[in-house]
């Protein structure tokens, strides 16, 4: 079968599909768009650029595209608040969060853009609270070993590691009841990691859209990126997999009234 079909019938000649190939794996020729042999990385923009669906691509049917003439352009005004309006969250009642709603926004995490097209981020989901309890203690423990080592972290895990021992609170996962742990191939990294960061980054945009509130867990990152063994054990992921993020999930348990502001812009035109 060959890697792109035209019907030439409905073809106009415009070669939309042959300017937006990011790899030149298609070109305009004589006979309208022609495959060129050079590498396809399915990302479908020349299915989807195509205004007369003249143009089908095996590795990104046109049966799976979605038509977008009435998707609505939020305004600049809307997408502005609807960005600042996201928050970090912190305090989360101690409803579970349906594995339904979890998985609805993973759907659209996965759909985050990735370099190359390359994508290879998967999701290890832990919702079981006795389970995310230890790894808050496997965490804490990490911490206070590289407070022994005179980390350079040192400094900003003691006070962690002190309220802790001192109020059983949880500082570290911040009683969420769900996390979701971004994983990649290690054959794959750095890579993976960046692509899983942009993935991460669509959930915590998407999440308030299904009444979720979520919070990136850098703590648990750091740790894992650390190999500490205590942490790895607990998450049972396969060896070749290696951790790249993981976002705290839950319904939070406040609404927050105003916007807040952040430092100022700051940008330099470089001098021509």
């Amino acid at each position: 079968m060959d890697s792109i079909q035209v019907d030439q019938e409905k073809c106009i000649r415009c070669g939309h599909c042959a300017d937006v190939c990011p790899t030149e794996f298609i070109t305009l020729g004589n006979q309208g768009p022609e495959a060129t042999g050079a590498n396809c990385i399915a990302c479908g923009h020349c299915v989807a650029v195509c205004p007369v669906e003249a143009l089908d691509n095996v590795k990104a049917p046109l049966a799976q595209q979605l038509l977008l003439d009435k998707v609505p352009v939020l305004d600049a005004d809307t997408a502005a608040h609807f960005l600042r309006a996201r928050r970090s969250i912190r305090c989360y009642k101690q409803d579970v969060v349906p594995r339904e709603k979890i998985l609805q926004l993973l759907d659209i995490a996965r759909l985050a853009p990735t370099g190359g097209n390359t994508q290879g981020v998967a999701y290890h989901v832990i919702d079981n609270a006795d389970t995310l309890r230890k790894i808050t203690s496997a965490i804490i423990d990490w911490m206070e070993e590289e407070i022994k080592k005179d980390s350079p972290w040192a400094p900003y895990f003691a006070g962690a590691v002190n309220k802790y021992r001192k109020t059983g609170q949880d500082v570290i996962l911040r009683g969420a009841p769900c996390l979701i742990v971004a994983i990649t191939a290690k054959s794959f990294l750095p890579r993976g990691r960046d692509n899983a960061h942009f993935s991460l980054a669509y959930a915590e945009l998407y999440a308030p859209a299904v009444e979720l509130g979520t919070c990136w867990a850098g703590f648990f990152e750091a740790c894992a990126a650390s190999g500490y063994q205590g942490l790895i054990n607990l998450l049972g992921l396969p060896e070749e997999m290696a951790v790249t993020g993981g976002l705290m999930v839950g319904y939070s348990q406040f609404t927050y009234k105003r916007l807040v502001d952040r430092n100022p812009l700051q940008v330099t035109w470089h001098k021509n």
